[in-house]
């Protein structure tokens, strides 16, 4: 008896010695995995001496790592189901050429299906709701949350197609002033590179970005002519194409850019005004709804509301 009182009264020691050790070991682990984490990587030391070479990628951060690392293979499966079920991985990596965005097309099918789990979880907690109000049938339930995660797949795309459309809108709004830089440097006696490098400096936006591939491009060796041709190809601006394989042109031949460059600049700013008056053709009618059903109305009021007044006086009286 005295044998199990004294097993009985070691027992919790014991216990939390274990717990201790648990606890100690996992906090050791923890910081040691975290100093290991912050010791720079091969492409963190040499990258500070290819900058001027090759942009930086966007490096992601350590939670979208983790998750990659854990749930990166299957939400890659998952991700390439919807990309078979959907289609058009041909479109979405064209976007994301004309994006810039470093992204693959599996990057954006795991996006897609993250999205998609959003929306489903969305979908759900609606499900449930109407499940314990109203007592909806199941079948209706399951649609609705199979809706919910076309609905968020589908929302991914536009955010996509929304994207590429505002950047390149920027591309196009830029474009008149980088030529007209260009022309510049040019006319200076510049070659097309220090130009456009001349005017990286002074300039930052989409277009730039571009540019600034171009250069890095032509610094790793590749020809001039060719840089722009890339150019010309991943853009979907009509005029900056244009003014790419311009540039191309020149380059082989030799012939003149400044004239080509102010008339393309003056090209694009008569083509914003046309698209301006077009779009100011399309509201026409939106804008005569307010006139229409409140402006006219008010008026009316306030120019027979005195008159209905004195006749009511007047058959008071």
């Amino acid at each position: 008896m005295d044998r199990a009182s004294a097993r009985r009264t070691a027992d919790p020691r014991v216990t939390g010695a274990l717990v201790g050790f648990c606890a100690s070991a996992g906090l050791l682990l923890t910081i040691s995995g975290w100093l290991r984490s912050r010791r720079p990587t091969l492409d963190q030391r040499v990258l500070p001496y290819v900058r001027d070479v090759h942009p930086a990628p966007a490096a992601p951060g350590p939670a979208g790592h983790l998750l990659g690392a854990v749930f990166g293979p299957s939400l890659q499966r998952v991700g390439t189901a919807v990309g078979d079920l959907v289609g058009g991985s041909a479109s979405v990596s064209r976007r994301l050429v004309r994006l810039g965005s470093p992204r693959t097309v599996d990057d954006f099918r795991i996006t897609q299906v993250m999205w998609g789990s959003v929306g489903l979880a969305i979908a759900a907690a609606a499900s449930a709701l109407l499940w314990s109000s109203r007592g909806t049938s199941v079948p209706l339930l399951l649609l609705i949350c199979l809706t919910g995660f076309v609905l968020g797949v589908l929302w991914c795309d536009n955010h996509l197609s929304a994207q590429v459309t505002t950047r390149e809108q920027e591309m196009q709004a830029e474009f008149p002033v980088v030529a007209d830089l260009l022309a510049l440097a040019v006319a200076a006696g510049e070659s097309p590179i220090a130009g456009l490098e001349r005017i990286m400096k002074v300039c930052h936006g989409a277009l730039t970005d571009e540019l600034a591939r171009v250069i890095s491009d032509v610094r790793t060796g590749t020809p001039m002519a060719d840089a722009f041709d890339r150019l010309a190809s991943r853009t979907g601006v009509t005029s900056i194409a244009r003014f790419a394989e311009g540039l191309a042109i020149a380059v082989e031949r030799g012939t003149p850019l400044v004239d080509v460059l102010h008339a393309q600049a003056a090209d694009v700013r008569e083509s914003g005004r046309r698209e301006l008056i077009e779009a100011g053709g399309r509201k026409e009618v939106a804008m005569m709804l307010p006139v229409v059903f409140l402006i006219l109305p008010v008026t009316v009021i306030f120019a027979f509301f005195p008159g209905y007044v004195g006749l009511h006086l007047t058959s008071g009286t």
